[in-house]
């Protein structure tokens, strides 16, 4: 399929030697827990990949890194998942220490990250059905230097393999009511374990399980705090942030998709008209992808660029599901009986419908949007 082929040069030109190493351990312990797709990723400089060149990245642009996460998910749908967590993490960074509320501190933690292939995991994006992907889960009280937090995040992807956490917080005010914050916290710091949670063997390998906070003392200076409009709005930080999010989580789908598809092109018994319509199904995905990368590439941060990426993202989860599904009936029953990789694609393929926000809590709110009103994700 060429245009996986050149998701995967692109992924090789920017990460070398990451794919072949993967295919080495094979699909099936790659989706295990305690596999070594994190460490390969680490290992490859994976960490530095959306981080600008100012800050000792690699500074791949948004189109590039659907390319290569969509490389990464055909071959370990765990790992493209896990690093989606990641980036989307680090693009929220990278996006803060660009505006008007850097405090200088991004650009260390930036550079840190990139020179010393830290992982960063992200809290922010729950499965709880209606919970907004910023909604925080955790709670906070000021203390001497910062704050101390309680709670837990579940899921929250490489639980087992993060070096930093990222999440949100809700912190009274002294004046009343509660403010919301982001916080980036050291994976050592006391106070933090992380315990059982996801059962399903389905991306085992993303280590989704629960981390716990108890007490944990987070640093003043590694708090930011974010902004909701009184209609809902979402400033621009998060705004960007989670365009990102919602970009790379559906293009791992895509790769997960392109595997399956690629093996029905390849299928000569299959004739050339549901080939054409495989392609073009999964396709289409892809350039609804694009559109958002090209958003965020022209900083478009608005609500109405916020609209268009959660159309996109719908639109290409469509697509991906239905590209999976005629790609597997096409390819027939003995198919799904002699390889197991693709009965583990296709049920790996459904999850891109629980991500945040699920299109059934955002339906009220689009047709409000496409009617005139502002749309709602907090």
């Amino acid at each position: 399929m060429r245009t996986l082929d050149e998701a995967r040069e692109l992924c090789e030109n920017r990460l070398p030697g990451l794919l072949g190493k993967l295919a080495d351990v094979g699909l099936a312990e790659l989706e295990k827990p305690g596999n070594p797709g994190l460490e390969l990723f680490k290992a490859a400089g994976g960490p530095a990949l959306v981080i600008p060149k100012e800050y000792e990245g690699l500074g791949a642009s948004p189109l590039e890194a659907i390319q290569v996460t969509r490389a990464i998910g055909a071959v370990s749908p765990s790992l493209a998942v896990a690093s989606t967590m990641h980036h989307f993490s680090v693009a929220t960074i990278f996006t803060l220490a660009e505006s008007l509320r850097a405090s200088g501190l991004e650009w260390a933690l930036l550079e840190g990250i990139a020179t010393q292939n830290l992982l960063v995991s992200s809290g922010f994006a729950e499965g709880n059905p209606g919970q907004g992907i910023l909604s925080p889960t955790v709670g906070g009280v000021r203390a001497d230097g910062g704050i101390l937090v309680n709670g837990s995040k579940k899921p929250c992807s490489m639980s087992a393999s993060m070096d930093l956490l990222s999440a949100s917080v809700s912190v009274p005010r002294k004046e009343g009511g509660t403010e919301n914050l982001a916080m980036l916290i050291p994976a050592d710091s006391p106070g933090i374990s992380v315990h059982p949670f996801w059962r399903s063997n389905v991306l085992a390998g993303a280590e989704s399980d629960e981390v716990r906070l108890t007490d944990v003392l987070v640093d003043e200076r590694l708090l930011v705090p974010t902004e909701v409009g009184d209609r809902g709005e979402v400033d621009e930080l998060q705004t960007i942030g989670f365009m990102w999010f919602e970009m790379l989580i559906t293009a791992s789908y895509l790769g997960m998709a392109s595997s399956l598809v690629n093996r029905a092109l390849a299928s000569e018994r299959l004739g050339a008209e549901t080939r054409a319509d495989l392609g073009v199904r999964l396709e289409t995905a892809t350039l609804l992808l694009e559109g958002i990368a090209r958003q965020l590439m022209a900083k478009e941060g608005d609500n109405a660029a916020l609209t268009k990426a959660m159309i996109a993202r719908y639109g290409a989860q469509e697509a991906i599901t239905d590209a999976a599904g005629r790609a597997v009936e096409a390819l027939g029953g003995m198919a799904f009986i002699g390889s197991p990789d693709v009965a583990y694609l296709i049920a790996a393929c459904q999850c891109v419908n629980f991500h945040p926000p699920a299109r059934a809590a955002t339906r009220r709110a689009l047709v409000e949007n496409f009617t005139g009103d502002v749309l709602r994700i907090a």
